[in-house]
Parts: structure tokens; C-alpha cells; sequence
């Protein structure tokens, strides 16, 4: 309990001293202090500490008029020119202003000499001031500018990347309960292992798959179980291969890749042979990347519902080649090639650990 407090407080004190006006305080009582320490005399006197104090008084008004006034009214409008001349002019008044009042300091006429002699050093010091709060301005906007700019990038891609999603799981879903509704219908024995199946997977597409990575081990649970139930499906007749070489350790891996391709394989390939149709899927494991290979027979006749199918499927595939784009820009590697008899998937992919 003593603990949460102390890290309340902490949290609280850390909010405080990052507010914009604690942070300008404190930069300009260190710029007094650093003044104050570097005056040559062992002893400072009272009239010391005055002039100091009027040092830094005018500091911070051209600093202020400047960020508040100038900059916003004239630079940010493209007025370079008319901001320049104000920005002189202003310094030219406050130039005089300040060595009268550091006049009135001194009692003696040797220091007095001086502050009259080198008013060009005070104007172009106050100048240098003016114009380096500029800077620091123009250039804390521009990080703000690109910060704000990477946010809105970033929310962009990831509603994109859950709106691809969420075209990916209903589909899958559409599919396992129609093949499920066929098998209730015939009354078939294997329809209850299907609805485990499905309910695993669903329950990984619902709770587990939200995450922008997810473990590789998961995600290959998820292949065996969705080839599992295909198997079901087709009543065992084709081949259907899933193999994994190299170690699955901690490597991690963008959620539900993989399935527009099975997916793809299984509608416009297996599903449309009788006899001796195949998929075959290769995933080789690296420490740092992932080589996926998915190999499917192919009909010799198209179907006569391909026109629509190959829509469906091509929506599939597209959406999936965004999610790369989005998800692994410049990290991937993807091939489809199709020959007479076959439908073939390459995918390179780094992992993540």
C-alpha cells in the first residue's frame, strides 16, 4: 500500500515539473543563477543581484514578446520581412531602456562609460537571445509537426489493419459453418469433432488474436487445427500436409496471416477435385525469419462457379498483401506462381522476438 502512495506521488510530481510554465521557471532561475556565479567578485552585493535581476528581466521579454507576438502574428503568417524589422525594432527600444536602468546601478562614472560605449554588445546580445528563442521554436514545431503526423499515421494503419481483419475471420467463418451444416445434415459422426475444432480456433480468432504480435507457436496451432478440420471436412480423402522445420521458440508473428492463402487453396483447388488432390504446406522456422511454402492441386477443368469464387478469393489474397505492406513494410517476400497443375505460395517473412 506504502508503495502504490510513494508511486502516486512520483507519478503526480512528474506531471508537475513537466507543465510548460514549471519549465520555463526553472530555466530562468538557473540562467540567473549561472549570472549570479559567474560575476568575478568573491562578495555579491546587493546592487549585484539588482542588475542580474534586470539582465534576465530583459531576456525573458524579448524571449515572450517574441514567442507570443511576433512569431505567431508575423512569421507563422509568412510576414518574414515585417517579422525581421520588429523583431530589430523591438530590441532597439528595449536596448536603451536596459542600460538606463544598469545606469542607475552604478554610482561611479568609469562603469557608466562602458554601459554607454557598449550598447551595440547589449543590442546584439538581446538580438541573439530573441533570434535563438526562434529557433528553438520553428524547431520544437517541427518535431510536434512530425510526431503528430507519425500518431495519425500509426491510428490510420491500425484501422486499416483491424478493418482487413475483420474481412479475414467472417469468411473463415462462413465457410467451416456451411461445411458444418452439410455434415449435420447427413448426420455424420465427425460434425461434433468439427464443432471443437471450431470453437478452438474460434476462440483464438476472438481473444488472442487481437494483439498486433502474437507467438509463432499459436499461430502454428492454428494452421494444424484449421488443416485438422479440412481433413474432417473432406472426409479424409486428400492429401493434406503440414509440416514445421526449426525451432519454435520465443519468435513472434502479425495474427492470422496465413489463412487467405490456405483458404485460397483449399476453394479454388481442392474443393473442386474428386480424386487424388493435395495441399501441401512447408513452414521453415529461422530465428529471424520465416519461409512459408503452400503447394495445392489444381482442378484440370475450371469449376462453373469460378467467376464468382475467384472474386471472393482475390478480395482474400488482396487484403492479405495489404496486411504485409502494413504490418511488415520492406521485410517480406512474397511469390504466387500457377502452373497446368499446381498453385504455389512463397512467403519470406522476418520474425520478431
Amino acid at each position: 500500500m506504502a508503495g502504490l502512495i510513494n508511486r502516486n506521488h512520483l507519478f503526480r510530481f512528474i506531471q508537475f515539473i513537466q507543465k510548460p510554465w514549471v519549465v520555463h521557471s526553472v530555466f530562468w532561475i538557473l540562467v540567473y543563477v549561472i549570472l549570479l556565479t559567474s560575476d568575478k567578485d568573491d562578495h555579491l552585493t546587493v546592487l549585484e543581484v539588482v542588475r542580474n535581476l534586470i539582465s534576465v528581466s530583459f531576456y525573458m521579454l524579448v524571449v515572450y514578446i517574441n514567442l507570443g507576438y511576433l512569431i505567431p502574428r508575423y512569421l507563422n503568417q509568412k510576414n518574414f520581412m515585417t517579422y525581421v524589422m520588429l523583431l530589430l525594432a523591438m530590441v532597439a527600444i528595449f536596448t536603451p531602456i536596459k542600460v538606463l536602468l544598469l545606469y542607475i546601478t552604478y554610482e561611479e562614472a568609469e562603469p557608466r562609460e562602458m554601459l554607454v560605449m557598449n550598447q551595440h554588445a547589449i543590442f546584439l546580445l538581446l538580438f541573439l537571445i530573441a533570434g535563438g528563442s526562434t529557433v528553438i521554436k520553428i524547431i520544437s514545431d517541427w518535431q510536434r509537426h512530425q510526431r503528430d503526423r507519425k500518431d495519425l499515421e500509426t491510428r490510420r494503419m491500425q484501422s486499416e489493419i483491424k478493418f482487413l481483419k475483420s474481412q479475414i475471420n467472417p469468411h473463415f467463418l462462413f465457410n467451416t459453418l456451411n461445411s458444418l451444416y452439410a455434415l449435420t445434415l447427413m448426420k455424420s459422426d465427425k460434425a461434433p469433432e468439427i464443432v471443437i475444432k471450431l470453437s478452438e480456433m474460434m476462440r483464438y480468432m476472438l481473444y488472442e488474436s487481437n494483439e498486433r504480435r502474437v507467438p509463432l507457436q499459436k499461430e502454428v496451432n492454428y494452421i494444424e487445427n484449421y488443416l485438422e478440420l479440412e481433413t474432417l471436412r473432406q472426409s479424409g480423402r486428400p492429401d493434406i500436409q503440414f509440416k514445421v522445420e526449426g525451432a519454435v521458440n520465443e519468435q513472434t508473428i502479425a495474427p492470422l496471416l496465413f489463412i487467405p492463402f490456405l483458404e485460397n487453396s483449399f476453394k479454388h483447388g481442392l474443393n473442386h477435385q474428386i480424386n487424388e488432390g493435395y495441399v501441401h504446406v512447408t513452414m521453415k522456422v529461422f530465428e529471424n525469419k520465416l519461409l512459408l511454402r503452400i503447394v495445392n492441386s489444381k482442378p484440370t477443368a475450371p469449376p462453373p462457379e469460378a467467376p464468382t469464387d475467384k472474386k471472393s478469393g482475390g478480395i482474400g489474397l488482396v487484403n492479405v498483401q495489404r496486411r504485409l505492406n502494413l504490418l511488415y513494410p520492406n521485410q517480406f517476400k512474397l511469390d504466387i506462381s500457377d502452373s497446368e497443375t499446381e498453385h504455389i505460395v512463397e512467403l519470406s517473412l522476418a520474425l520478431t522476438t
